[in-house]
């Protein structure tokens, strides 16, 4: 039985993985969301090959599975867009007091998009999700000691960017609450 389960989807694979990649290249802005698109779609059916119809309703049935999974990419790539943009604002915010806040505003936002992804999520886990060493480390499945480390060094490689780009990062500037929240 299960030979024959593996049998019918790798024939099911073979005769409609280009149409379904054609489709998901088609509808997504990078190869690389295309090919999760194309991926999570076979999963699926993977886990479904008892569902899955037979002849040209397979690649019917599949369509419809990747077009749910598009749906589901898409809805992701906007909540973290949302939460980008969420992030970006909240650290903006500290400084529209200031007489030139707008050019800070958006240097400070290059700065943080310019970070390596991993000292982002830190920052961004720390001032966005309210999260501690303890909290980091297990939702990172890391050390508390290995958190607090990379997390010391994420804020030292963002405050001298800062620096860098002639704003000012000392304790008594503005950006003190920013680095004491991150």
């Amino acid at each position: 039985m299960p030979d024959e389960r593996l049998a019918r989807f790798e024939a099911v694979y073979r005769e409609t993985y280009g149409q379904i990649t054609a489709y998901a290249v088609r509808r997504c802005d990078s190869p690389q969301d295309a090919a999760d698109v194309v991926a999570e779609t076979f999963t699926i059916a993977w886990r479904r090959v008892d569902e899955l119809p037979a002849g040209d309703e397979a690649t019917l049935w599949l369509y419809g599975v990747a077009r749910n999974v598009l749906a589901n990419h898409h809805r992701s790539e906007s909540r973290r867009k949302a939460r980008s943009a969420e992030l970006d604002v909240k650290m903006v915010d500290r400084y529209a007091d200031a007489p030139d806040g707008g050019l800070e505003r958006e240097a400070i936002t290059q700065i943080f998009r310019a970070l390596p992804d991993d000292d982002r999520e830190l920052l961004a886990l720390v001032a966005w999700e309210g999260l501690d060493h303890k909290d980091i480390a297990t939702a990172l499945g890391l050390s508390r000691n290995v958190v607090r480390v990379r997390l010391h060094r994420a804020r030292r490689r963002f405050s001298r960017a800062l620096s860098d780009a002639g704003i000012r990062s000392t304790p008594e500037s503005r950006l003190a609450p920013v680095e004491r929240s991150l």
